[in-house]
């Protein structure tokens, strides 16, 4: 049974006549979940040295665990998409946030690899999809007119660095005062949290149904699930997006789990590593409704091949600065407004090609594509560090990829915004 309630258009029918305020009711309440789902999820790389010194793991088979974690969080998206596009968003957002809350808990627990991977690798990546954008900007997308799909997104998208941005110090703070434990514990009662903006948002009245379809040319709402994703993959610009969505996994990835360890072989304390996480929080709130707000203007598509080229050139200049604690500041400033801001117009692309119908699943695929390249940055820089010590040669990997997907976002079809 749909937990979404439906209440009739009100009067005049048309979408455009509702409060211009009742618009960002939905907004705020996605933005608070991906505030908690977000702080959580990308504050991980504070806990690796703690939990390495705690247990009998090694920093391989510690990053091996997160990578497992990275991958199947995109496995789970498209699979809680379809959930939520045929059964409505609440009964998933409870599921995501419990899950959220076992996994954090679990973590406690483990002392090896095969528990931490069940803890980190399963149970907190699925908590983590169901709670996550691709169902979110789905949700919220039924309930805005779609001129406002691009700035949602980048706002929302910018909720989850404000939980980057306040969790980061508070997780670092409580290690040091109660130890990893009582982080995790904190983060795991958080996580319950969302369930509160979570049962308000399924209750938002979703726009009528006589609205125009998202694209003149499709009418998502007239196929099925299965022929709608055999258009997808057949056609060249989804493909596309896919491939450079694959760097964007790599590199938050790799960042989120191996930054605090970089800054720390260069002989500079867990403070350094917590303030520039959340500094990269920080700055991307800015980058991502940047994006947003962008994206109304210019082909996004554009956007993207920017954001993918300005990347490459922020982390070639990371590597010939010397180590300060001011350079790792300033990366992470510069990284702060290229971090998550592809998300908003990858999802605009997939909105504008094929309608907000399927949306949850279509972006959900593409967010599994993110998380396959999550997996090989979490998984190369552990591997890397065990061999060699230096983080070096995956940084320019990074820097390769992020070139790649630069010229791979030019040739995808997408319409001038009008």
């Amino acid at each position: 049974m749909n937990t979404e309630i439906n209440r009739p258009a009100p009067p005049g029918g048309s979408r455009a006549t509702a409060p211009e305020a009742l618009f960002w009711v939905p907004i705020a309440l996605a933005s608070c979940i991906m505030m908690i789902m977000l702080g959580t999820r990308q504050t991980i790389g504070l806990f690796v040295h703690p939990l390495l010194d705690a247990t009998t793991m090694n920093i391989a088979e510690m990053s091996m665990a997160i990578a497992i974690g990275q991958l199947m969080w995109g496995v789970f998206q498209p699979l809680f998409g379809i959930w939520a596009d045929k059964h409505g968003a609440f009964p998933v957002l409870l599921t995501g946030a419990l899950l959220l809350f076992c996994g954090q808990i679990c973590t406690m627990w483990a002392t090896s690899f095969l528990p931490m991977t069940l803890a980190q690798g399963l149970l907190s990546p699925a908590g983590s999809a169901a709670l996550s954008f691709t169902v979110l900007i789905a949700v919220v997308g039924r309930r805005l007119p779609s001129e406002k799909m691009s700035m949602a997104g980048g706002i929302i998208n910018a909720g989850g660095s404000l939980g980057q941005f306040i969790f980061s110090p508070i997780v670092q703070g409580l290690i040091s005062m109660r130890g990893y434990a009582g982080s995790l514990m904190f983060l795991a009662f958080t996580a319950l949290a969302s369930i509160v903006p979570s049962w308000l948002l399924s209750r938002q009245r979703a726009k009528p149904s006589s609205a125009a379809p998202a694209t003149p040319q499709k009418q998502p709402d007239a196929i099925d699930l299965k022929t709608q994703l055999r258009t997808a993959f057949r056609d060249p610009s989804y493909l596309l997006l896919h491939t450079g969505f694959f760097t964007c996994g790599f590199h938050v990835a790799f960042l989120t789990t191996h930054l605090p360890g970089e800054i720390s072989m260069c002989g500079h304390s867990d403070s350094v590593s917590a303030i520039s996480l959340s500094i990269i929080g920080l700055c991307n709130i800015a980058g991502s409704i940047m994006a947003g707000v962008l994206g109304k203007r210019f082909r996004m598509k554009y956007i993207l091949a920017s954001l993918y080229g300005f990347r490459a050139m922020i982390i070639a200049a990371y590597l010939f600065s010397p180590k300060t604690e001011w350079t790792f500041y300033i990366f992470a400033v510069t990284t702060g407004f290229t971090w998550l801001a592809t998300v908003p117009p990858t999802a605009g692309i997939v909105g504008k090609l094929y309608g907000t119908r399927y949306l949850a699943t279509l972006f959900g695929l593409t967010f599994f594509t993110h998380q396959a390249g999550g997996f090989l940055g979490a998984w190369l820089g552990g591997v890397a560090i065990q061999a060699s010590g230096s983080l070096l040669w995956v940084w320019w990997v990074d820097i390769a990829l992020a070139i790649v997907a630069a010229v791979v976002n030019l040739p995808i079809r997408e319409k001038k915004p009008v």
